[in-house]
């Protein structure tokens, strides 16, 4: 008889509101490593917005019903049979790149995120919503020593991508950056900031108090809402939220010349009609710039957790059991949202 795990799995999509119950927890049969898969005992997922983003249907799973869940933290305790890297026992992570298919031009110039065959963890292939998954060997990370399994989980998503989207800023120490939404990204990326350009002011654009009042403990020299302007124009803005508000009022608040990097999946639809009040000059003139990110790499991933031992990097967490995803999705959803929020799974009953 196949051994069985717990797994809060996606059946169907649709919005999510506060009596939601977007997802249900089914008892499934274990899956068993294949070829070069590793099988993961997990302890620990990080709560991503992608989560929502999934189940309300801007980037669908691929297949329903489906196991969510893109930073996941967890001990190897079986190898396929055509492992090689020796990870039994070991502790890693997977982040959102589950695989990419290694050949393309993309994947040949180090531009994996980018792969027309690109498969995201839980999206695409079933996630850490549960107490197994499996993974592809050289698609996972070995947590480092001293990083506790709930803060690793941010790291591998909401660490990594922002990580990306601080080098997508090319900031050069002493220039100034913003950051506007201050959830479980903003708050890793202003203590990365403040260690790779320690003269650079960081100015935060939060909307609510807290937020703002975190991201002053942390020491942001500046934190006002959305809409605020800052006492300088700033040579580099990242924009972590879901909104189109932002990105308006990040470009008129860049310098000439200025960059902003969005740093999302997808946006909702809620506010896209602020679009309509896009100036050419107030918003876009003098050669200011936007990027986005695409997901991670690997390599994204691994100079993210060897930065976060370095720092070392303090992430704040919110724990919940495996069976209270359910409540995290809909905090996360309602913007209740102070660091990250994490799935400690080998606590539950």
């Amino acid at each position: 008889m196949k051994k069985k795990m717990r797994a809060m799995r996606i059946h169907r999509l649709g919005p999510i509101n506060a009596s939601s119950t977007p997802l249900q927890l089914d008892v499934i049969a274990t899956p068993r490593a294949q070829n070069s898969e590793v099988l993961i005992q997990v302890h620990a997922c990080g709560v991503c917005h992608t989560e929502l983003d999934e189940i309300e249907g801007r980037t669908a799973p691929a297949a329903l019903p489906m196991i969510p869940g893109h930073q996941v933290v967890g001990t190897v305790i079986e190898e396929g049979p055509d492992c090689h890297l020796g990870l039994h026992g070991k502790r890693v992570g997977v982040a959102w790149i589950h695989s990419a298919c290694g050949t393309c031009k993309w994947c040949t110039s180090g531009r994996e995120n980018l792969c027309p065959e690109f498969i995201a963890c839980g999206r695409d292939a079933p996630g850490g919503y549960a107490q197994f998954m499996v993974a592809r060997e050289e698609f996972v990370h070995q947590i480092p020593a001293g990083i506790g399994d709930c803060e690793a989980t941010p790291l591998l998503c909401a660490g990594a991508v922002g990580y990306r989207a601080l080098r997508l800023c090319e900031l050069s120490n002493g220039q100034a950056l913003g950051l506007t939404g201050f959830g479980a990204s903003g708050h890793l990326v202003l203590q990365m900031s403040k260690s790779l350009y320690p003269d650079t002011k960081i100015y935060v654009f939060a909307r609510s108090e807290k937020e703002q009042g975190f991201a002053a403990k942390l020491g942001a020299f500046w934190t006002g809402d959305t809409r605020d302007r800052p006492p300088q124009l700033l040579d580099s803005i990242i924009d972590t939220t879901p909104a189109w508000l932002p990105v308006l009022s990040a470009m008129e608040n860049l310098a000439p010349g200025g960059r902003l990097v969005i740093n999302a999946i997808r946006k909702e639809a809620g506010d896209r009609k602020v679009l309509m009040q896009l100036d050419y000059e107030r918003h876009l003139w003098q050669e200011k710039s936007i990027r986005t990110v695409a997901n991670v790499t690997r390599k994204d991933v691994r100079e993210c957790l060897r930065l976060a031992a370095q720092i070392p990097l303090q992430a704040q967490v919110t724990e919940y059991s495996l069976d209270e995803a359910n409540a995290a999705l809909i905090e996360l959803k309602q913007g209740h949202i102070i660091g990250a929020k994490v799935l400690h799974v080998t606590k539950d009953p």
